[in-house]
């Protein structure tokens, strides 16, 4: 019986379930080795062929880039410079990661620009400034460059081996691995990198100093690298805040932290400074923009009008001043709250061998010395072998020489050309080399006197031979070779200092100097902890306040925005703030509500503001009770910044009043039983410990409990005189309790 066929529908299920199979299995495989084999192949492309400067100083882009503009002929003093699009074309095939990226690198490279303190790239167009965040380059079709003369020392025998050649990413040309820079570039001129979880960050110094620094160390390793090594130096000037600690550490580790300030004069006739100089770091447009920030915010009252003049002669900020500032006082006030003062972050991190490593000046140095030496070899190498095959060749003519007819007949007698080389061979005892050489020559050529001329090159061979091999002997002569190539290019290329010091004074230690404002204020605190800071002349124009529904002013103040201030909450803590830390407002606003503003507990609440400038006098805690306690106020003036005291009066028994006392003054205590009592603070003596509870002021009756403490002037003393009591005596209590002294019935 003949087999049933399937439905053809389910056929094709069938087919359809083998195609998918093994699809949409999940597959177990660690975070880990998912990260190695997904990831770390890119953050090693990252790391090493990208983002990190080499010994050379080049990052591959960079690197890329001037050698395909070495390739165009470039570095030709007479051929004229190229458009930038050209560049950029001819570098895609070694640097594919797209046009824009490309320019960006070249913008950065040339003089125009102004990022480096020795450009490679003489640029004619718009490049931009690195100081400048809004002033763009132009598109690459209207810029024109070429290489600085500079380049020279950057390519200088490359073509003799001196530096390894790979192939670029499709394998149609070679490209350099490093270039074989005769001065140490890598410290030359600045050069950031960011990688993956680590990045390069290494400051530019003046091109004499790393010579001369270089040479004193291949004489002595221990050599003292800040006597020849002042400081880095950077391309758009400034001053260095002089601090050695801090350089050492830099040399020493590769890392540190360098501040710069701006160079500045002062137009007495305009009453204007002029900032021609700023941080490596920063931007006109960042410092404009801060300090327009700080104007409106108060913190600086003394400028009336900044803007930029940068113009063809350079950078140039302007600051009209108002009358009576002082430029100096207000520069300094600039540099601590404005990028005009900013600090370059040192990280020598340089990849050595394809590995990277943080080094110090020192050690980047050691390593130069080490690569060039490699460099000086090789290239010694190149033209040994170079001299010894022409040596090998003239030594050919030298045999022929003894017999020129012999040659001649030799080739006129041999019947086929194959021949004429191994009879020559056999003729004179030479090689095939040397043989082809000599069947090579042209026949006008075979003179005496052509051959006597070429002979005459074997004795000068010989030596430079013989100078070679001593030189590859001999390491200090290998040395001698890139000493003398640093002093050449110290000859040519040196120029001074751009970046010169600033030697700090006691009169410029930036610690504890304070940037507030000074100016008349009003403080005005309501019964529900709202708090207001107005001007006199905001006061004048409206002094009906804004209030909430049964609220009331409960204190006022004239102070200045200096003026330190401290809330007394009735948790028995105290929060310090400064009047500077409001905002100025005006009468017809809420203002701030204190517990709000500062972080006050949970259901904590406001009882009293003390305002101080130098925290003389004395405050008096009253206490339901009956009892007082008076605690200087220099108790509440910490050396540290801290906000909030804790246990700020005593809290066994509940807070009515705290007066704020500069000198003893007379004081009415008022009780819930009706009566009253009035003291002078001077019978009360001062407790050292902010949490003491005090001494017994006034005999309470029976369940009554202390109302109110007010000051009250003495004028007032004759009128309270009629209510005082008969029946008690108006002494016999001792000092330490003053008991019902002076007691009244109200």
């Amino acid at each position: 019986m003949p087999r049933k066929k399937e439905p053809s529908s389910k056929k094709s299920a069938y087919k359809h379930e083998a195609y998918i199979e093994g699809s949409g299995s999940v597959v177990n495989e660690k975070i880990t080795d998912t990260l190695k084999k997904n990831y770390m192949p890119y953050a090693m492309s990252v790391i090493i062929s990208r983002a990190l400067p080499e010994i050379d100083g080049f990052k591959p882009s960079h690197r890329k880039l001037l050698y395909m503009m070495y390739k165009r002929g470039l570095l030709n003093p007479d051929k004229e410079r190229s458009k930038s699009a050209n560049v950029v074309g001819e570098t895609m095939k070694l640097n594919p990661h797209g046009d824009q990226a490309i320019y960006e690198t070249l913008v950065r490279l040339t003089r125009g620009n102004e990022a480096l303190l020795h450009p490679y790239i003489d640029s004619k167009g718009n490049f931009g400034k690195q100081y400048s965040s809004k002033m763009h380059f132009a598109a690459p079709r209207y810029t024109e460059v070429k290489l600085e003369k500079i380049c020279t020392e950057l390519f200088r025998d490359i073509d003799k081996e001196t530096v390894d050649f790979v192939p670029n990413y499709d394998n149609t040309m070679q490209e350099p691995t490093l270039l074989p820079a005769t001065f140490p570039t890598v410290l030359v001129n600045s050069n950031t990198g960011i990688a993956v979880s680590m990045a390069s960050n290494v400051c530019p110094f003046n091109l004499e100093e790393v010579c001369e620094t270089t040479i004193a160390l291949m004489k002595n390793p221990q050599h003292d690298i800040l006597s020849t090594l002042k400081g880095p130096d950077f391309p758009g000037g400034g001053l260095i805040l002089y601090n050695e600690d801090e350089l050492n550490k830099v040399y020493e580790t590769g890392r540190g932290s360098i501040k710069v300030r701006s160079k500045y004069t002062y137009d007495k006739s305009a009453n204007c400074l002029e900032i021609t100089q700023i941080p490596y770091t920063t931007t006109v447009e960042a410092i404009i923009e801060k300090i327009i920030d700080l104007v409106k915010q108060g913190k600086i009252r003394e400028i009336s009008y900044i803007r930029d003049e940068t113009d063809i002669d350079g950078l140039k900020i302007a600051i009209d001043l108002k009358r009576g500032t002082d430029p100096d006082k207000l520069m300094q006030k600039l540099f601590r709250l404005t990028p005009l003062q900013d600090s370059y972050p040192c990280n020598f991190n340089v990849l050595i061998a394809g590995t990277p490593k943080v080094m110090g000046v020192r050690e980047i140095l050691l390593e130069w010395t080490a690569f060039r030496e490699e460099c000086i070899q090789r290239r010694t190498y190149f033209d040994l072998q170079k001299k010894k095959e022409k040596l090998h060749l003239l030594e050919a003519l030298s045999k022929i020489l003894l017999d020129i007819d012999k040659a001649i007949k030799i080739i006129r007698e041999t019947e086929i050309e194959s021949d004429v080389v191994p009879n020559l061979m056999i003729g004179f005892g030479i090689d095939e080399i040397q043989a082809e050489y000599v069947a090579e020559i042209k026949l006008r050529n075979i003179n005496k006197q052509y051959i006597l001329r070429r002979i005459e090159e074997v004795d000068q061979l010989k030596k430079d031979i013989e100078e070679m091999e001593e030189i590859l002997r001999d390491k200090k002569k290998i040395r001698k070779i890139i000493v003398d190539e640093l002093r050449n290019v110290i000859k040519n290329y040196a120029q001074p200092r751009k970046t010169l010091f600033y030697y700090q004074t006691d009169e410029d230690t930036e610690e504890n100097i304070d940037d507030t404002p000074d100016y008349p204020v009003n403080i005005f605190v309501s019964d529900s902890g709202y708090f207001k800071k107005i001007t006199p002349q905001s006061l004048r124009m409206s002094s009906e306040h804004k209030l909430k529904e049964g609220d009331f002013i409960r204190q006022s103040f004239e102070a200045t925005n200096k003026t330190e201030l401290v809330f007394f909450s009735d948790n028995a803590q105290a929060y310090k703030s400064k009047a500077s830390a409001f905002d100025d407002t005006k009468a017809s606003l809420m203002g701030d509500y204190i517990p709000a503003k500062l972080s006050f507990d949970e259901g904590e609440n406001l009882k009293t503001l003390v305002p101080t400038t130098d925290y003389s006098g004395y405050i008096i805690f009253f206490f339901e009770n009956g009892k007082a306690a008076k605690v200087p106020m220099q108790s509440y003036a910490t050396k540290t910044n801290r906000k909030k005291l804790a246990k700020a009066y005593s809290d066994k028994s509940p807070l009515v009043s705290a007066v704020f006392v500069a000198e003893d003054v007379n004081i009415l205590l008022r009780s819930t039983s009706g009566h009253a009592l009035v003291f002078n603070t001077g019978m009360i003596l001062p407790k050292s410990t902010r949490d003491s509870q005090g001494v017994q002021v006034m005999n309470l009756r029976k369940n009554a409990l202390l109302a109110s403490a007010e000051i009250i002037s003495t004028e007032a003393l004759p009128e309270l005189e009629k209510y005082r009591s008969k029946s008690v005596p108006a002494a016999g209590k001792p000092a330490k309790e003053l008991g019902d002294t002076n007691q009244l019935t109200l």
